[in-house]
């Protein structure tokens, strides 16, 4: 029936109208496809759980402040001191920077001095001063801030002064500016390397197209499918969301088109006719790219149980991603490469009748070299990635202070250093309590024994609600600033009556970590049992699911591992974000048992006429290539978000290639490949497959050339 239905999607008319139906849906997405970033939502706060303390505070702070409202601070440095022309240009430049649309609020060092702001705008030794204003763009203020940017550096360039925009405004406008440069860039970037690939995999100048085309045609049609569910139906769609969605449809797209192009060429070597060899192709492939696409969307929707907004929506935003990737693979490019033909394959075109070179390949030696003692490989192998898991200790998941978070100089990294070098602090990112009114003086005495903050000083009370603000001695995003939040909480806490609820910036960082340390501990278990009870269905197996969980999770460790000593040693940044390991792990363990599965679909189909041993290594021998192939793939497009200049994305994208090499080259093919030689049969318990073997299959002499199994029939 399976391949009744596989015949039937590339006949020789149904082809043509599978082409036409899936390039009108993607040329009816594609132009909402662009439009995707407009329904972006990348405030920090929408990020955080309803339960955190900062949500909370937000409610009861709009009434003292419009809820966009993000301070902005421009830091000015000149080493020996700003003169009075200096200091008088940034007064001037205040009348303009007020003429601007949406910035309100402006305070120099005169008009602070005027005001009796008690805060210093200009540093003890004349070096460096500040202007301060408050930026609005409502739910726009990502898209408008790099064009700000842009406008408020032209206006602030003083001779011989260096100027940055820092502050919240600061840090938000250098971050959209990095999204939204790097969207095509990474795309166009992460295109090149997988075509050259494919080059090199296929030895052929035109095949490479067809996935690329197919690839792409998925990648259009799930960003404007996101953008109407981010706009309609409430979906959470950010620019974490976004590039990470590029890479994971690209390189999840073209590993199901190797796959299913080697098993083509496979079958146009026993069949004569392009069409039928499709569709025994399909019939064979599309299971096990079926339970792959099903384990990485599972994965991924198991995020749904975050309590980080950004974390629960990139779940599902993804998962949409590789459903959509999947229908496109075993629909568009099955009717591309039938109506292309054989030449396609040019110059190593499959002849019909001609035999298949993997019988006495690469993979079929490492199983021969194997085979003799099974024990002894599986054992030692398992050690070693023991060993590197310990590489993990070097791992600091506190998060990333804000001096590391790019790869390169950034305005608001620098502005705020030189603020804090010269003994000025950032007040647009104060700690904020709201309290009750009658309790003000109490909650600022309870405060004013805090160390790592300013005075505290009451702004404003409306309908018996105070707002109490003091600014911060320390760089907002460092765990100086934390623990001080911590104690502000702690003290406010403490004064009874007053229903005090403190928030800021450095608040809802501290809120977004603590929620991402309880996700760790709650969504890896779930993703764990999620892909046990995939592999249970897909395998009618026991033992083998849990023996290729473990090998995946003694993957993930080891890459974490060596991930932690390349972060320490050669990027010289160890902080990681306290979201990375969750994110390492779901994209390292749905993406990685994809290879396992890959491999184990076609070992369980060969143990039905060869046995569990003789069955793996003709396994290996047949997959080690594509799979190898689609591992450097999928490696090499999760390594191009470390050509973005974020510590995030660097760390993430090379502990994800690192895990998938890892996965392809000693986990699949050595490790999983000596154990089902060691254990035989018994990895299939409790499946009749164990009770009742076809053959016998206790010789574990690997298999010949000449030995190549005939299709299995249908």
């Amino acid at each position: 029936m399976h391949r009744q239905i596989a015949g039937k999607l590339t006949g020789r008319v149904t082809k043509w109208l599978v082409l036409v139906a899936v390039l009108v849906i993607a040329g009816l997405m594609s132009p909402f496809a662009g439009k995707l970033t407009d329904v972006q939502n990348n405030e920090t706060e929408s990020w955080l759980p309803s339960s955190a303390e900062s949500t909370k505070a937000f409610e009861k702070l709009k009434a003292f402040q419009d809820e966009y409202d993000v301070g902005t601070t421009v830091v000015y440095y000149k080493a020996g001191g700003l003169s009075e022309s200096d200091l008088a240009a940034i007064e001037d430049q205040a009348s303009e920077i007020e003429g601007i649309k949406g910035i309100t609020d402006v305070v120099t060092p005169q008009r602070a001095q005027a005001a009796g702001i008690p805060a210093p705008f200009v540093s003890d030794d004349g070096e460096v001063a500040k202007l301060q204003f408050t930026v609005n763009y409502g739910d726009k203020l990502w898209e408008e801030l790099p064009d700000l940017k842009d406008r408020l550096d032209q206006i602030t360039a003083i001779d011989g002064v260096e100027t940055y925009l820092a502050g919240a405004g600061g840090q938000s406008a250098d971050a959209a500016t990095i999204f939204t440069s790097f969207d095509g860039k990474l795309l166009f970037v992460t295109l090149g390397v997988v075509v050259l690939i494919l080059l090199v995999s296929y030895r052929s100048p035109l095949l490479w197209a067809l996935p690329i085309i197919s690839a792409a045609v998925g990648l259009m049609t799930t960003m404007g499918l996101l953008y109407f569910l981010a706009k309609y139906a409430g979906l959470t769609v950010n620019g974490q969301t976004q590039f990470i969605l590029t890479v994971l449809v690209i390189g999840a797209g073209t590993d199901y088109a190797l796959l299913l192009v080697a098993r083509y060429r496979e079958e146009l070597r026993r069949h004569e006719d392009r069409h039928e060899a499709m569709a025994f192709a399909l019939h064979r492939a599309a299971p096990a790219i079926l339970a792959s696409a099903a384990t990485v969307v599972v994965g991924l929707l198991c995020l749904t149980f975050a309590e980080l907004n950004s974390t629960a929506g990139m779940g599902p935003a993804n998962a949409i991603g590789v459903a959509v990737t999947f229908l496109v693979m075993v629909t568009l490019l099955p009717a591309l490469l039938v109506i292309c033909g054989r030449w396609i394959f040019w110059p190593l075109v499959p002849r019909y009748g001609s035999q298949e070179p993997t019988a006495s390949g690469l993979w079929a030696r490492v199983g021969k070299g194997i085979a003799p003692r099974p024990r002894v490989v599986w054992v030692g192998t398992a050690l070693v990635l023991g060993v590197l898991c310990l590489g993990f200790l070097r791992l600091d998941t506190s998060g990333i202070p804000s001096d590391e978070m790019y790869t390169t100089e950034q305005d608001s990294v620098t502005g705020q250093t030189i603020l804090i070098d010269h003994g000025l602090v950032d007040a647009s990112t104060p700690v904020q309590v709201v309290a009750n009114e009658d309790k003000a003086k109490d909650v600022v005495a309870a405060m004013s024994g805090v160390d790592g903050i300013a005075e505290p000083v009451v702004v404003g009370a409306k309908d018996g609600v105070a707002l109490i603000v003091a600014e911060l001695t320390s760089d907002p995003y460092s765990q100086s600033a934390y623990d001080a939040v911590e104690d502000v909480r702690t003290a406010v806490h403490g004064v009874d009556g007053a229903d005090g609820l403190t928030t800021g910036m450095s608040a809802v960082s501290l809120d977004i970590e603590e929620a991402a340390a309880r996700d760790n501990l709650v969504i890896i278990p779930i993703v764990l049992l999620a892909v046990l009870l995939i592999l249970i269905g897909l395998l009618r197996s026991l033992v083998s699911p849990l023996i290729l969980v473990g090998t995946v999770i003694l993957s993930f460790g080891a890459a974490l591992g060596i991930s932690g000593l390349v972060f320490d040693f050669i990027y010289g940044h160890e902080h990681t974000d306290t979201g990375f390991p969750l994110f390492s792990f779901v994209f390292l363990v749905a993406l990685g048992i994809d290879y396992n599965i890959f491999l184990m679909t076609r070992v369980r189909e060969e143990t039905a006429t060869r046995g569990t041993r003789r069955g793996s290594l003709i396994a290996l021998s047949s997959t080690g290539g594509v799979i190898t192939s689609a591992g450097i793939v999928l490696a090499a497009t999760f390594a191009m978000l470390a050509t973005m200049p974020m510590t995030f994305t660097l760390q993430l994208g090379t502990t994800i290639a690192l895990g998938v090499l890892l996965d392809t080259m000693i986990v699949r093919s050595v490790l999983v490949t000596a154990i089902n030689l060691d254990l035989g049969g018994k990895i299939w318990w409790p499946s009749a497959l164990d009770r009742k073997p076809p053959v016998e299959d206790g010789d574990r002499v690997a298999i010949t050339p000449e030995e190549e199994p005939e299709p299995t029939p249908v």
